[in-house]
């Protein structure tokens, strides 16, 4: 079976790639794989890979000392242990995209990285014939569903509370979610669940190491993992590769890009949500993805009626905790070996672009389809602040579910916040940059 790959390159140029990997037969009817020939197949298909790979990688990237201290803070050291290939973003992802993305940054991966790059194309390569069965069946199914009900949008910056948040309103029954298992295996999670959410749930650690919040296969997740399983012009694709995060980077405003990127971005997260609202039977989703946060005036094109609500958060404590996440979280999903003194300048740099279009365009949000939340708020009145945001847009579930919205305050509801130590050399450099932020959040210098 030869395949050809295409996808849009941070130099702006149209890459290409044909491969030929011997996959299943398939039919509209049939789906037809032996167990042998299924063995077979993906074992040849990762050796194909793996010498295209080869073929295509001239020159292997080769960074510094990743343990050295960054951005003047003695207490941000890069963590990383070049052996947890368990939790990779892309393990899983939709093999044709795989090799899209890869092809994108043009097979170019640190050396020390290869565990997680054959991992992640051998979890995708398994996972490839599920994907293909599940489209077979399912996708006339999915293309005609139709999203009834709005969908509620949780935007904002990371490290802003919009986990918390989500987590809250994932208690309403009345409402779906993609869970970490769809946002991991986005191609086969309706007929891979009984096969794959056990891998799932034993790939990820009991909490986030990051800030200890629970992590399960069944816990609400963002959409934008799932995004980057399908299309190569997700953000999160970044985090994996991280040289070319200032181009990952575009797909958060979008702005800049060729009208056929932006039109697959559509289509493709049409589809994942159609797909989505099939799963939950018709429920009204409510999703979680901050970087939807730059593109509110795609998303009222794409649903006029969606609702909004945006938390934000003192963009001092904002910056120090990203740091304290990236440093963390970066090592862990990487291919690469980060440009340690870009990472600082990369995400305040997307933080003002992302944020100052945010501003600007959530006046065209209709009224009584928008509301607002401080972090520090929902922190101390989480009740009384989902209670408001429910009235705010109209919705008429919130004395059903009071109860579990309680009941999960008072587990998980006690949140710590690290404290930071802020010289003023730091201070004024967030000020100088986000200064804007502080004015529109109502926020001291």
């Amino acid at each position: 079976m030869s395949v050809t790959f295409a996808s849009y390159r941070p130099d702006g140029s149209l890459n290409t790639l044909n491969v030929t990997c011997p996959l299943a037969s398939v039919t509209s009817e049939k789906l037809q794989v032996s167990p042998v020939s299924r063995f077979v197949s993906v074992a040849s298909t990762v050796a194909s890979l793996l010498l295209e790979m080869q073929r295509y990688q001239p020159r292997l990237q080769i960074g510094g000392n990743i343990y050295k201290e960054i951005f003047h803070l003695p207490s941000m050291k890069m963590q990383e242990n070049v052996f947890d290939i368990k939790y990779e973003p892309l393990a899983g992802a939709y093999l044709p995209n795989l090799l899209r993305i890869f092809a994108q940054n043009k097979f170019l991966f640190s050396p020390r990285y290869f565990p997680k790059v054959a991992y992640s194309f051998l979890i995708s390569s398994i996972m490839y014939p599920f994907c293909i069965s599940e489209k077979v069946k399912y996708d006339r199914k999915i293309e005609n569903t139709e999203i009834k009900q709005p969908p509620i949008f949780l935007v904002g910056h990371w490290r802003s509370g919009t986990t918390y948040l989500h987590n809250l309103f994932s208690q309403d029954k009345s409402m779906g979610y993609f869970t970490t298992f769809h946002s991991t295996v986005a191609g086969a999670f309706i007929t891979g669940e009984r096969f794959f959410k056990p891998l799932v749930e034993a790939s990820i650690p009991e909490k986030r190491p990051m800030d200890d919040v629970p992590m399960s296969a069944d816990l609400p997740q963002e959409e934008e993992y799932a995004m980057g399983c399908l299309t190569p012009y997700a953000y999160y694709n970044g985090w994996c590769f991280p040289r070319n995060m200032k181009f990952y980077n575009k797909f958060v405003c979008m702005e800049g890009m060729p009208g056929e990127v932006i039109e697959e971005w559509k289509r493709t997260y049409l589809y994942l949500l159609k797909k989505g609202t099939f799963y939950w039977k018709g429920r009204r989703l409510v999703l979680k993805n901050p970087a939807n946060t730059g593109r509110i005036k795609i998303l009222l094109d794409m649903f006029p009626e969606a609702k909004f609500v945006h938390i934000f958060r003192n963009p001092y404590e904002v910056y120090f905790s990203m740091m304290k996440f990236l440093r963390i979280v970066l090592p862990r999903y990487t291919y690469q070996r980060p440009d340690e003194e870009k990472i600082e300048e990369n995400m305040m740099e997307l933080y003002v672009k992302m944020y100052r279009k945010f501003l600007k365009e959530k006046e065209e949000i209709p009224d009584g389809n928008f509301s607002e939340v401080r972090y520090e708020n929902l922190i101390k009145r989480p009740i009384q602040e989902l209670k408001r945001v429910y009235k705010e847009l109209g919705l008429k579930t919130f004395e059903q579910y009071n109860g579990a919205f309680r009941k999960y305050v008072e587990k998980y509801g006690h949140i710590k916040t690290s404290k930071y130590q802020m010289d003023e050399e730091t201070k004024s450099k967030i000020y100088k940059k986000w200064a804007f932020a502080f004015d529109a959040f109502g926020y001291e210098p």
